[in-house]
């Protein structure tokens, strides 16, 4: 069975703007809701709040990233995102032992990886809101749109590859040109 985990990416700059501490591109990622326990949402501002409303937590820096992509891993690799995280959580939120800290990484890993049953190289972001007091995660995924779908350009399609959003949630699909969008910040 392969295991896949999500991995940050960065497509542009903006993360190291948007964030006060900006993921590396690369590391494997958790959704991050813990880093928020200790906070209350509704007086967030800034780039705290940014990070609450869309932020994946890097494994390793425990900074944030926009996007992930789903990623193949080996069972090595999961099982060094378990430590990374595990020593992330003693040694900088001051969980009170070693398997307290471990066990809660392993949750954060197992959840993260359940959001990967998706193709590799597929991008995944996150809504994070506050409703009745409670926190609540929505997931889109995004992913190359089919070249030969009736109407697409090819030529077009190959060169400038769309994405397409999906969504559990009951919402129409977007569609969204990020090479598109990085040229009009150029």
């Amino acid at each position: 069975m392969t295991l896949r985990l999500p991995r940050t990416i960065r497509l542009d700059p903006s993360d190291t703007l948007v964030f006060t501490h900006a993921a590396e591109p690369g590391e494997w990622a958790v959704t991050g809701s813990f880093l928020f326990l200790d906070a209350d949402p509704a007086a967030l501002q800034g780039k705290e709040r940014a990070a609450f409303r869309a932020g994946f937590a890097g494994v390793a820096s425990l900074g944030f990233s926009t996007l992930v992509v789903v990623s193949e891993a080996t069972q090595d690799e999961r099982d060094a995102a378990v430590e990374t995280l595990t020593a992330g959580i003693h040694e900088r939120l001051g969980a009170p032992d070693r398997d307290a800290a471990r066990a809660a990484a392993r949750e954060e890993i197992d959840f993260a990886a359940s959001l990967c049953d998706h193709p590799v190289g597929t991008l995944i972001a996150l809504q994070r809101t506050l409703e009745d007091g409670q926190v609540r995660e929505r997931f889109r995924t995004l992913r190359a749109r089919d070249a030969s779908a009736p109407g697409a350009d090819r030529l077009h399609a190959q060169t400038r590859p769309f994405l397409v959003i999906e969504s559990d949630e009951e919402e129409p699909q977007e569609s969204v040109d990020l090479l598109g969008l990085m040229e009009t910040k150029r």
